[in-house]
């Protein structure tokens, strides 16, 4: 198993200043750079199924997407409240944020309507644990966690109606299952296609 790379930073005394290094510094290309709780955390690039994943999740939000909605796999969003910037698998938010944005590298997360992540051995742990904080904070109406790395089997759980930094649990299955997204998406994903690492 393959564990994040976590260099060599500075402490840093702003919120700021932290993002400051993280867009500057010239990281390992193909690497996904986040900074979760106040720790840079570099990853791997994604396995061909972690990608087939977000590409079969992505192609069946398209059809659903109000008007002038988006779907990214590579944008991050920026939690300041829980010294994060996250870059999700998956991010539905309206395209107009991204025009609007103070920054070119990140926009603010409670513009986000969905993010999905799909667990790899590198980040299973943060994937299940703080980031679905960080995503209930900034009241992101609902997480889907895609788990291949489940224990036992390939997992699946989606949360929603964010309070005081947590989600509610409102649907929990297993790869093959169909897991329904509420109202706006209104869509049902058929998981039976998702590939096993």
């Amino acid at each position: 198993m393959r564990a994040p790379v976590t260099p060599d930073v500075p402490a840093y005394e702003s919120w700021e200043g932290l993002v400051r290094f993280w867009e500057e510094t010239d990281w390992p290309e193909g690497c996904k750079v986040e900074i979760i709780e106040g720790t840079i955390r570099v990853t791997p690039p994604a396995m061909n199924h972690h990608a087939c994943i977000a590409s079969r999740i992505q192609g069946a939000l398209y059809p659903t997407l109000p008007e002038g909605w988006g779907i990214h796999q590579r944008q991050s969003v920026a939690v300041p409240s829980c010294t994060s910037l996250l870059t999700p698998d998956v991010l539905v938010l309206p395209l107009s944020v991204l025009v609007e944005a103070a920054t070119e590298y990140y926009v603010p997360a409670t513009y986000a309507r969905l993010v999905a992540e799909i667990t790899s051995p590198s980040t299973a742990a943060q994937d299940r644990t703080e980031k679905p904080v960080a995503y209930a904070r900034a009241g992101i109406p609902l997480y889907l966690l895609i788990d291949p790395h489940a224990t036992g089997e390939p997992a699946i759980h989606l949360y929603g109606e964010p309070a005081n930094g947590t989600y509610r649990l409102l649907w929990s299955g297993k790869f093959g299952e169909t897991v329904k997204l509420p109202e706006p998406f209104g869509v049902a994903i058929d998981t039976s296609a998702f590939p096993r690492p």
